[in-house]
């Protein structure tokens, strides 16, 4: 179960606490440092699927574990985010992107439970929103100056966007089955 893929999920874990408790330090280059624990969390996100691939170490365990660490890490620094700048433009594609992960999360359960994931499996779209939504978080937590807030601020639009875009493709895909009561009769 602890092979290097796993290892560095769980190190990504780990990463949470520190980066809160480094995001609320009263240091001056405390949110610098944050957004720098967070490109290191990302890191290890890429990383460990390619290293389950290469070394052919994938495990049920990091399959469930891997999206788990994912989703705690993009919401904690979104909650850190939306708090910090305590502005409607920042918390509208936050409550969007959470409440999306929170959907697809429950529609893999559901597609699983009746034999169909792969309909919803991860898709390249999906890659692509996480992408930007690394870009934007680093951004939006490192506050570097105007311009890195302001392009980091359009790159959250894009990731919401590409949010609502993938959960549509992932809904189209699994709609006949969500709409087809005669299975739940």
């Amino acid at each position: 179960m602890w092979n290097i893929p796993n290892i560095l999920t769980a190190f990504r874990i780990v990463l949470i606490p520190v980066f809160l408790a480094v995001f609320y330090l009263p240091y001056e280059h405390a949110t610098a440092l944050a957004a720098f624990i967070f490109v290191l969390a990302a890191v290890t996100d890429a990383l460990d699927g390619w290293v389950a691939r290469k070394l052919n170490q994938m495990t049920k365990f990091g399959a469930f574990f891997d999206p788990v660490a994912d989703k705690i890490m993009v919401a904690a620094a979104l909650i850190v985010v939306v708090e910090a700048y305590s502005s409607l433009w920042i918390t509208v594609p936050g409550l969007i992107i959470i409440s999306r992960e929170l959907i697809v999360s429950a529609l893999r359960e559901w597609m699983a439970e009746i034999g169909k994931r792969s309909a919803v499996a991860v898709s390249s779209l999906g890659k692509l929103k996480t992408i930007a939504q690394m870009v934007a978080l680093t951004g939006l937590l490192w506050q570097a100056n105007n311009w890195v807030v302001v392009l980091a601020t359009m790159a959250l639009y894009v990731s919401a966007i590409l949010t609502i875009w993938s959960m549509y493709v992932y809904m189209s895909n699994a709609w006949k089955d969500l709409t087809d009561d005669t299975a739940a009769n």
